[in-house]
């Protein structure tokens, strides 16, 4: 089935759907990030098939989400490495998990995030970035940003729907 691309759409989540939109590349990311680098590792773990696999850890290295670093001369081996971009992607994948969590887990979470400063068991909670309030859809309006189209009017935001 061939997949849309949102490449010319003027919207954020647009284009992250278009990096990291695929089935695959959100879990190849979520095991990164638990410290899986190597291509026999994310295919052990993940039981995805050797080429979806190839395919998909070579879109994550051009999008810049990896880095593919080689470990080994004889054969030339590689590991895949998050970049700042990839790393970027910490509390969408984090988000992702805790709506899992509260909504497709029925048995409990699978994996809880333990704070190393304080020893407890956390949620991550989104806060605004000026003040430190917690936010969410009913505490921001959406207006146009510098990069929005020509028909975008900062007269009339956007409504968030409840």
């Amino acid at each position: 089935m061939q997949r849309t691309s949102f490449e010319d759409m003027n919207c954020s989540v647009a284009q992250c759907l278009e990096v990291i939109g695929e089935w695959w590349s959100m879990l190849i990311v979520r095991d990164a990030f638990l410290g899986i680098r190597r291509f026999d590792e994310f295919q052990s773990h993940l039981g995805i098939s050797r080429n979806i696999l190839a395919t998909r850890l070579a879109a994550l290295v051009d999008a810049g989400v990896l880095d593919k670093v080689p470990y080994q001369d004889r054969p030339v081996r590689h590991e895949y490495r998050l970049t700042d971009k990839g790393r970027d992607l910490w509390p969408v994948l984090t988000t992702m998990r805790q709506w899992g969590d509260k909504w497709a887990a029925p048995d409990g979470a699978p994996l809880e995030l333990v704070h190393t400063g304080c020893g407890e068991v956390t949620l991550v909670a989104h806060t605004c970035g000026a003040c430190g309030d917690p936010i969410d859809h009913r505490s921001v309006r959406a207006v146009p940003g510098p990069g929005a189209g020509p028909d975008a009017r900062a007269d009339q935001p956007l409504t968030l729907a409840e």
